[in-house]
């Protein structure tokens, strides 16, 4: 119980990573101060006040990632700030709005908050592969990314990729501000992300999962995949870790959707999974993400299939399917 008697922040608690990074704090001794956009919400905090340890050492908080001044009073006193709170959405209207401002914006308010409480001596910030890998480097399966590539702010922009823009945005101005600072941060980026949900709603990535499983064509696309206990697991080693620094990329592995279907054919054979891809164009190609670095701080990674069947008895368990 590492955590005895130590009081840390987590912002965007509800959400699925988050989630389980308030799950195993609270297995580890640690009290905790989440925040919530609307704790009054049940279907968002429900699934968080059910936790072991929560009735004793989870408080929640309403705060606004674009309200100055919000999280000032909740991280006064912590020891640790978990910044997890960020929209993921890959479809929307209003890209500045409705991603990069509560990403950016957000960011630098809870680091600025951090700023005005003597008592934070490290902050874990969520980030993701997608401030990593996305830009003109050419990739092929031989190819490994590690923590020194960066997405372009540019490519993503033309490309209108506007999630990884937001992160990548969101990112570089957290590191220019904590160095300016003099805040200790450690960041963490986790490819797509699989594994049970502790929330009752489907969020954005295992909608993926959950589109394949109900026989809709799948994306020409690959990806990396990372469970979401190995993620929540790297949130804490980077804090308690005292030589964990910089960024810990986080991937299990890289797989083209067809490879996803091909597992999930195999753990599931009765289900209609469909065979065909959106487009009749060449695949995608794959490329290896470093684990090195991740390893480093003792993770060691659930085998992608693992992290698939987990996440359809979570559909199962919270009746999203019936089969």
């Amino acid at each position: 119980m590492s955590g005895e008697g130590k009081v840390v922040c987590v912002t965007g608690a509800s959400g699925f990573i988050a989630s389980w990074i308030v799950k195993f704090l609270l297995q580890r001794g640690y009290t905790i101060r989440a925040t919530v956009r609307d704790p009054s919400n049940p279907k968002k905090v429900d699934h968080l006040l059910k936790l072991d340890g929560a009735k004793e050492r989870l408080q929640l908080f309403k705060a606004d990632l674009l309200e100055q001044g919000s999280f000032d009073s909740i991280i006064q006193g912590c020891h640790g700030v978990f910044h997890t709170a960020s929209p993921v959405r890959h479809v929307v209207d209003y890209p500045q709005a409705e991603l990069i401002d509560p990403a950016v914006k957000g960011t630098l308010n809870v680091l600025k908050s951090c700023t005005k409480s003597p008592s934070v001596k490290r902050v874990v910030f969520t980030s993701s592969v997608a401030a990593v890998a996305l830009n003109t480097r050419p990739k092929s399966p031989e190819v490994i990314v590690d923590e020194t590539w960066f997405s372009d702010p540019d490519f993503c922009r033309e490309s209108q990729l506007w999630y990884p823009l937001s992160k990548t945005l969101a990112e570089a101005s957290a590191w220019e501000f904590v160095n300016e600072n003099k805040i200790d941060m450690v960041v963490i980026n986790p490819t797509m992300v699989a594994g049970p949900l502790l929330q009752p709603e489907v969020n954005e990535s295992v909608q993926l999962i959950l589109n394949l499983i109900n026989g809709i064509p799948f994306p020409n696309n690959a990806f990396g995949w990372v469970n979401v206990k190995d993620v929540a697991d790297a949130h804490i080693r980077a804090y308690e870790i005292a030589t964990a620094s910089g960024r810990y990329c986080l991937s299990e592995r890289g797989v083209h959707y067809s490879e996803l279907v091909t597992i999930l054919h195999d753990l599931y054979p009765t289900l209609q999974i469909s065979d065909k891809c959106e487009n009749e164009e060449p695949y995608l190609t794959t490329y290896q993400i470093s684990k090195e670095k991740a390893e480093s701080l003792g993770i060691e990674f659930t085998p992608l299939k693992v992290s698939l069947k987990e996440t359809v008895e979570s559909f199962r368990e919270k009746k999203i399917v019936d089969f």
